[in-house]
């Protein structure tokens, strides 16, 4: 498995892992992505922006996440263990056919590799109440809960995770 950023070839792809895994949430009632959000003009900026980097496996994606320095203005509601810049991790998804492949964990690290290149020791995620996979992820990997906060009115809170490195 390769990871790099992903290019604007890469984005019918991108979309196609995104429908699976809104099609996958929602069958377990988890409404966290949705026909507003996230879109494919939100891939196209993510991938403009040189933010959002893809698992490939022998030339297929498997998975993707976007990752940058842009705290959404309610992380203020979180209880953050520092207060300094951080990675923030948005968007992932990891294809509902090849997942238990480790995918999810590399997209990770290639976020922790990525901070230490920028001279960051901090990450920050979020996901949804429901979305007990990504909690799960998140734990696996040695990120810490630092308390909700809501999105776009949804139903149920939001989780935040935190990992300094």
């Amino acid at each position: 498995m390769m990871l790099r950023l992903a290019t604007m070839q890469d984005l019918q792809r991108v979309m196609a892992i995104v429908q699976a895994t809104v099609e996958e949430m929602h069958a377990y009632g988890n409404y966290q992505w949705d026909d507003i959000y996230p879109t494919a003009q939100d891939f196209a900026r993510d991938i403009e922006q040189g933010e959002l980097f893809v698992a490939d496996t022998e030339g297929l994606i498997s998975g993707l996440i976007c990752i940058n320095q842009n705290e959404p203005a309610v992380y203020a509601d979180a209880d953050w263990s520092l207060k300094e810049p951080a990675l923030v991790l948005h968007r992932m998804a990891v294809d509902t056919a090849l997942r238990g492949r480790g995918t999810g964990s590399e997209l990770l690290q290639q976020a922790e590799a990525l901070a230490r290149n920028q001279g960051l020791r901090y990450l920050k995620t979020d996901t949804y109440a429901l979305n007990e996979k990504a909690q799960r992820l998140f734990l696996q990997q040695g990120y810490k809960f630092c308390g909700e906060i809501q999105f776009r009115q949804m139903e149920h809170q939001f989780y935040c995770y935190e990992k300094v490195l």
